[in-house]
């Protein structure tokens, strides 16, 4: 049978399942549970599962890899050692089960996702330690758990392999605070970055600002829809350098109730890439816009995405646009969801592909 009949034959009955599944999940969301050793010390533990289908498009014969797998399994960890001290740990085996160039990746090591440790003078100051987001983007430190599209934008992390990273992260410390009435977000840091043989070079050093009008938003991670539960427009500039590499990015984040009825969702990110002598990373800007909205009485939201690829010269040729449409249910908000969504990625030059994604979220923290 072929690829495009298996699509039409399997996945309505794919999302047909996951949807009956979810409308039996009954009962709300419970409240954290914390292990509370003292009055200072306490413990939580959580998880994020996002088991997955999907259809990729081959650009060279037109067929379609398939694959059923699970895209995140996670395992977090944090919790408040003193006052002024707290922790998270998160561990990952991502893209469990796929078959990526005939090797099935049924059995990978459990990696370190995250791993920091804060102390917080006030809300003014607070030095972060550990494996650590790189500031760049509001994207690039977004919450794995609460994205409004399927996945993170497909350029939000082109520099973790020059710069030797994982998935955005970089071990380093870094500064963190709130200012003017907590609108007024700031990072700055120090990060290991590509190391010489000698591991004589400069540090690589990264930095994000925004400031946030009406409601304000705190936290480690940055959120990718609120679900009709705030009112938020945040504007915010980030920069990420080593050596003669850089990069440089604006984003702006839009998030509002409107009346009982839904709720709207808008984020767009543009990011300057340029390796320079240090890195091989062609000069280019990329951008991000994606947008939704929440239907709240069905706690359905559509979806869409728009990312573009654009390089200098001389390396035109490999410009490229992408779109995905979509489709999430939130069941219990992001606690439990599920989302489904088409995807085309049109190359300046080859073919043009397309991909087919449905993914199932349990997330609890």
């Amino acid at each position: 049978m072929e690829s495009s009949h298996l699509w039409h034959a399997w996945v309505p009955r794919l999302v047909g399942g996951v949807a009956v599944f979810l409308f039996c999940f009954s009962g709300n969301a419970s409240a954290q549970a914390v292990i509370k050793v003292d009055d200072t010390i306490n413990f939580k533990i959580g998880f994020l599962l996002q088991p997955q289908a999907d259809w990729t498009q081959d650009a060279a014969t037109g067929g379609y890899q398939q694959n059923l797998f699970i895209r995140r399994a996670r395992l977090l960890v944090g919790g408040q050692l003193t006052s002024k001290v707290t922790f998270f740990f998160e561990t990952d085996s991502p893209n469990l089960g796929k078959t990526v160039n005939g090797t099935k990746n049924i059995s990978p090591a459990f990696t370190t996702q995250d791993a920091y440790l804060e102390w917080k003078a006030s809300d003014a100051f607070a030095l972060d330690a550990g494996l650590i987001f790189i500031p760049l983007c509001r994207n690039c430190y977004q919450s794995a758990g609460t994205l409004l599209a399927i996945d993170y934008g497909a350029y939000s992390f082109l520099q973790s392999g020059p710069t030797r990273s994982v998935v955005g992260r970089d071990t380093g410390f870094q500064a963190r605070g709130y200012l003017a009435k907590n609108r007024l977000e700031y990072r700055i840091g120090a990060f290991q970055g590509a190391r010489d043989q000698l591991s004589r070079n400069a540090f690589r050093s990264a930095g994000h600002v925004q400031y946030t009008f009406f409601d304000t938003e705190s936290g480690y991670f940055t959120t990718g829809t609120y679900l009709g539960k705030k009112k938020v427009l945040t504007i915010g500039g980030g920069y990420d350098v080593q050596s003669d590499y850089k990069a440089f990015a604006g984003d702006a984040y839009f998030d509002r109730p409107l009346g009982p009825a839904g709720a709207l969702t808008l984020q767009g990110d543009l990011i300057h890439y340029d390796g320079g002598r240090t890195f091989d990373l062609p000069r280019q800007n990329d951008y991000l816009v994606e947008a939704g909205y929440l239907f709240t009485k069905a706690k359905v939201m559509p979806w869409a995405k728009i990312e573009g690829q654009r390089f200098a010269s001389p390396h035109e040729s490999q410009d490229q646009d992408r779109y995905q449409v979509g489709l999430s249910y939130f069941q219990k908000g992001h606690n439990v969801d599920v989302k489904a969504g088409y995807g085309r990625i049109n190359p300046k030059t080859g073919r043009s592909t397309n991909l087919f994604t449905v993914q199932f979220q349990v997330f609890y923290y």
